[in-house]
């Protein structure tokens, strides 16, 4: 069989996506591409905001009108919240974000028996990390090791912990022997995922801190590049910088979750920080790692947010000097406590405000790079750009060189100026 995937959402669902179709060339079928013809397609789902339930149904209707004889499974976390709204739209196998090894066996079966599958289970009873093979095809330059599965913050406007269940972590020794797995397939960058990776170890014997599982991950495999998922700034301590700073094949881009730079807004989301230890984790950062690049992102008009809490947001990023930001206007969720508080927001203050972060976010992000230029950077080469070829700094900022094919090689780079999204560089 050829299949095909879809996948929204968050590299946690890229990462599954990526396992599945290891376990399906495993079996003997072929790998497609959405815009062909195949005799299965999966899709993927995503369920963070009520705008990725509609693009969910949207890929969906369009996948069965296009392919009406074609097996369809849907799966992921817009299907565990809402199955029921994926049964009306006629599809072949219903998955949740779970099970992914039996979702595959059921769609197999039912291009066979023809007759409908489902697997579904309760998110918040379970209990076990999910194995699945790590990395994904062999052509990729960086491959996602998932450590971790589900969340136990409960914020606010998030459905996540709904639909994902509680902290799950992988045992040291399994993260560690993936880890040297994806080292013998060439991969050259692992970027440790998860849900809440910082949550990591605290359903394991002895609580273990996530440093030590980095540290080993390092220490494993010293000639890859390890990248690290998004952070709770929390776990961003002294004691985290010296353990961390040890390893040069750490990449020196930490991804901290902020959400809101006010701490009454703060407050509502239910975060479990205020902006006073969020600037702590950012200097500790800096002071640790010179020239880093912290990037993070930004829910605007959250409800009842006033002009003034906006502003106070806006004074505290540039505080933070992010070298990349993403800007997200809040979109209410249903079934979480958000959605239902006082002082929704229009969606005309929505982009009025989105607009002014973005420009605020592209002004950092600028001269984050143009404090690149003249520096040598080590750079993975990922793919052909017109005349250039384009790769990622450790510091995953872009770069475009003049070069023939340097898929997947590994360069010093000299930075001479600021380019398009990136910087441009000539190889040393």
């Amino acid at each position: 069989m050829k299949i095909a995937f879809y996948t929204l959402g968050c590299k946690t669902n890229q990462y599954e996506t990526q396992a599945m179709e290891q376990l399906l060339t495993e079996k003997g079928h072929e790998i497609g591409t959405f815009a062909e013809k195949c005799d299965a397609y999966i899709i993927n789902t995503c369920s963070v905001t009520a705008v990725a339930d509609k693009k969910n149904r949207a890929v969906i209707r369009r996948c069965r009108r296009e392919n009406p004889q074609a097996v369809i499974g849907v799966c992921g976390c817009y299907t565990q919240h809402a199955p029921e709204d994926v049964r009306k739209l006629g599809v072949d196998v219903l998955g949740g974000s779970a099970n992914r090894r039996e979702f595959v066996e059921k769609l197999l079966d039912a291009a066979e028996s023809k007759q409908q599958q489902e697997v579904l289970d309760v998110a918040l009873r379970r209990r076990e990390f999910e194995v699945l093979p790590a990395g994904g095809l062999l052509e990729r330059t960086r491959a996602m090791l998932k450590v971790q599965d589900g969340c136990v913050n409960f914020c606010s406007y998030c459905i996540i912990p709904y639909t994902r269940g509680p902290v799950r972590s992988a045992p040291l020794d399994l993260v560690v022997e993936q880890a040297k797995q994806l080292r013998e397939k060439g991969y050259k960058e692992i970027i440790i995922t998860g849900i809440e990776i910082a949550s990591w170890g605290v359903d394991l014997e002895g609580k273990p801190p996530m440093a030590d599982m980095v540290a080993a991950v390092c220490e494993a495999v010293p000639e890859l590049r390890i990248r690290l998922g998004s952070l709770e700034p929390r776990v961003i301590t002294e004691e985290f910088c010296l353990q961390m700073k040890k390893y040069d094949n750490l990449c020196p881009q930490f991804h901290l979750s902020m959400q809101s730079g006010c701490d009454t807004v703060l407050a509502r989301m239910r975060r479990k920080y205020d902006t006073a230890r969020y600037l702590e984790s950012v200097e500790l950062l800096k002071k640790h790692f010179p020239g880093c690049a912290i990037t993070t992102d930004m829910i605007v008009a959250f409800p009842g947010e006033t002009e003034e809490e906006f502003q106070q947001s806006l004074t505290f990023i540039q505080k933070c000097g992010f070298g990349d930001m993403h800007i997200f206007p809040y979109s209410r969720r249903p079934g979480t406590p958000a959605d239902k508080m006082p002082g929704q927001l229009g969606n005309a203050t929505k982009e009025e405000r989105s607009r002014a972060a973005i420009a605020v976010a592209a002004e950092m992000n600028r001269a984050y790079r143009e404090s690149l230029v003249g520096s040598v950077q080590s750079v993975l080469f990922e793919e052909k750009d017109g005349a250039y070829f384009t790769g990622h700094a450790m510091n995953y900022t872009k770069v475009y060189v003049k070069g023939e094919d340097l898929h997947n090689a590994v360069k010093n780079v000299k930075i001479t100026a600021v380019y398009k999204d990136g910087v441009l560089g000539e190889i040393k």
